[in-house]
């Protein structure tokens, strides 16, 4: 039904609204609950509205991509001291509070949707849709398991963010008792436990594939993916035996730990083992499915015709990369948002796309659906691999040492030119850095001396002041990316501004095949003592995809690899496919949590965001390394504050530590 899109319901107006205002619409005591469900349109738009609580990860000023290190939207005061802008951001800079928490989901306060308003709404809809009329068995039954699964997921959210929570398991009655009203949090082990029983419970009676017009439902698909990923966080050493952290974090009620701190070997490793399970019966339905990893199939751009002709097998990677995202509803996508407002200019693939520049035929430099203001950070441009597949200060033919020296890329005469057709412009000035890299750095990308593909156009970008993609005061003295690198991963490349306007609408993806398979690698690597060659292959399938070399090749080469065979130890093996995931799923919130899953967030996100200096109007003044924002990240900010709203109201909730 692309079910999170168009429709709306009033389940929430049931729980949060007085009677009273129902008085002059209909006669009083003739409104009840069932008859918000009675009819299968009725129950339809009340799944819906269960589904508009989802997370909005597109929308630039309150996604949760943007936790961690790898975006930072405009650095004008404007932006930057305005409380209800780049909330992510905020919370990165040390700004988050007790009193109304920036994207907090207990409550629903700092931008943040409200998940346990989400779970009551769920409540009623499973109460009440056993008696919605004209509405057959099979759907009835595919319906309740949505609603039981999002009930899970909503609880999984939660979790994630707080740790304990508190388990919303019924609807509660208007004349609940304060006992009945008011609970304590549940230990994190029984917080998993209730998570995937309500998943185990709705997988079966799920639609195993959503059809074509139902895109956005939760199938069995998507549902084994996302309880794979449950699994995979409860087995993870953050939410598993973490006594590092939790060691003190009791339970006031019985005097035990809310997280797992005393977990044996034995027991993480069964925890492992499940997240092994799962993984494997998810990757066997989405593969059954024709689920996989995506490859681009349609023709070629005809602007990029002769670029493939020179460099085939490198574009037909570029592009295999560069439309995974953008390319909508294609075969590696397990489930995604679907409510997604292309129209109100809110989105990131608006924040991040480059304007178009003078020169090209159309609407230059319009700002509308083109802001150019959201940029990758420095540390992802040194994130990425070498064209080796080795992390840059791994490989021993990268001179890590004259990254930053300036370099003139061959011409079209030259031989070596071929090489880097497509990706980057003959004979411009860029550095070392930004050569020889691999085809994840070009495709998301948009650097000096490349391309950035956006409004039906190849645009060469230079990113100086008053070039391509750059600072350009005499246009807008705000809108530009801070650190002179930009971002096209989310921009569709034939997505148009302003009066040429034409948005190209994808799905953001919460749940991907190259995820489930990077999730395989993880949970073999964590199983086996030492890695073997199921742990590689598990890996090999992303990297091969993006054009590198496969993992035991390259590690194992003394002739390339620094860290000779580090692919041959668990500890080795584990830094090289965190590596892997940072590369593959950038910019899709994915690398913030695998940092809080390992508990390297605070010394990974506490280093400033560093950027070029974009007033340069030469590569000398230019490509000049410097700190563009301050961040901090402390061993508290792991786990959400609770509201000190909540707090007062329900004597029974203990603050998360340090808060």
């Amino acid at each position: 039904m692309k079910i999170a899109i168009y429709t709306t319901m009033i389940v929430a107006m049931v729980m949060m609204t007085s009677c009273s205002e129902y008085l002059d619409v209909v006669p009083d005591n003739t409104l009840k609950l069932e008859n918000i469900f009675a009819t299968k349109d009725d129950a339809y738009n009340a799944l819906a509205k269960i589904y508009n609580y989802l997370p909005n990860d597109w929308a630039t000023h309150t996604t949760m991509w943007e936790m961690g290190d790898e975006y930072i939207g405009r650095i004008d005061a404007s932006v930057q001291n305005n409380s209800g802008n780049l909330l992510a951001e905020r919370i990165m800079r040390g700004l988050q509070v007790t009193g109304n928490p920036l994207l907090g989901n207990w409550s629903g306060s700092g931008g943040g949707k409200h998940y346990y308003q989400a779970i009551r709404s769920t409540n009623v809809f499973l109460d009440y849709i056993v008696n919605t009329r004209n509405l057959t068995e099979t759907e009835r039954a595919d319906w309740i398991a949505q609603a039981t699964f999002l009930k899970a997921y909503y609880h999984f959210l939660l979790l994630q963010k707080y740790g304990p929570i508190i388990i919303s398991d019924k609807a509660v009655q208007p004349d609940a008792t304060s006992d009945e009203l008011f609970h304590s949090r549940s230990k994190v082990e029984e917080c998993f436990d209730y998570i995937i029983r309500l998943m185990d419970e709705a997988i079966p009676n799920l639609t195993e594939r959503a059809e074509e017009n139902n895109l956005g439902q939760i199938d069995q698909i998507a549902a084994k993916a996302i309880k794979a990923r449950v699994l995979y966080f409860r087995a993870s050493p953050f939410y598993s035996g973490n006594k590092e952290f939790f060691g003190d974090f009791y339970d006031p009620v019985d005097g035990e730990p809310f997280f797992p701190v005393n977990d044996s070997a034995e027991r993480t490793k069964e925890k492992w083992h499940d997240a092994l399970n799962a993984i494997n019966a998810a990757i066997e339905t989405a593969v059954l499915n024709g689920k996989g990893l995506y490859e681009y199939t349609k023709e070629v751009y005809v602007k990029d015709r002769n670029f493939y002709a020179l460099n085939p097998e490198r574009m037909k990677t570029y592009y295999d990369l560069r439309m995974v995202i953008t390319d909508p509803w294609n075969k590696e996508l397990l489930w995604a948002h679907s409510n997604v407002d292309i129209y109100n200019q809110g989105e990131l693939a608006h924040s991040t796309n480059i304007r178009l520049p003078a020169g090209f035929e159309g609407d230059v430099n319009a700002s509308g659906f083109s802001w150019q203001w959201m940029a990758a950070t420095y540390q992802m441009a040194e994130r990425y691999y070498t064209a080796n597949g080795l992390p840059i200060e791994e490989d021993l033919t990268f001179n890590y040492n004259s990254r930053h020296d300036l370099y003139m890329t061959p011409g079209v005469e030259d031989p070596d030119y071929s090489a880097i057709a497509g990706l980057m412009q003959p004979n411009q000035p860029t550095i070392n850095l930004y050569m020889n890299r691999e085809m994840r750095f070009y495709a998301n990308l948009g650097v000096t001396g490349g391309y950035f593909r956006s409004h039906f156009e190849i645009i060469p970008v230079y990113m100086m002041q008053g070039t391509n993609g750059g600072y350009n005061p005499s246009v807008n003295s705000t809108d530009f990316f801070c650190t002179g690198i930009g971002l096209q991963k989310l921009v569709h490349p034939e997505s148009r501004s302003s009066n040429w306007q034409r948005q190209v609408k994808f799905p953001y993806p919460i749940m991907r095949m190259a995820d489930l398979y990077l999730m395989k690698a993880e949970v073999l690597n964590e199983i086996k003592t030492q890695p073997d060659q199921e742990v590689w292959d598990a890996i090999n399938l992303v990297r091969t995809r993006a054009g590198i070399p496969k993992v035991e090749d390259v590690w194992s080469n003394s002739l390339l690899a620094r860290t000779v065979n580090k692919h041959r130890t668990q500890a080795g093996m584990r830094d090289i496919i965190l590596d892997e995931r940072s590369s593959e799923l950038a910019f899709e919130g994915i690398h913030y949590w695998d940092m809080v899953r390992h508990k390297r967030a605070h010394t990974e996100f506490s280093l400033p965001i560093q950027g070029w200096n974009y007033k340069g109007t030469t590569p000398s003044t230019f490509f000049v390394l410097g700190v563009v924002q301050a961040r901090r990240f402390t061993i508290r900010d792991y786990l959400w504050p609770i509201d000190l709203n909540e707090m007062n109201t329900n004597g029974k909730l203990t603050q998360n530590p340090g808060w």
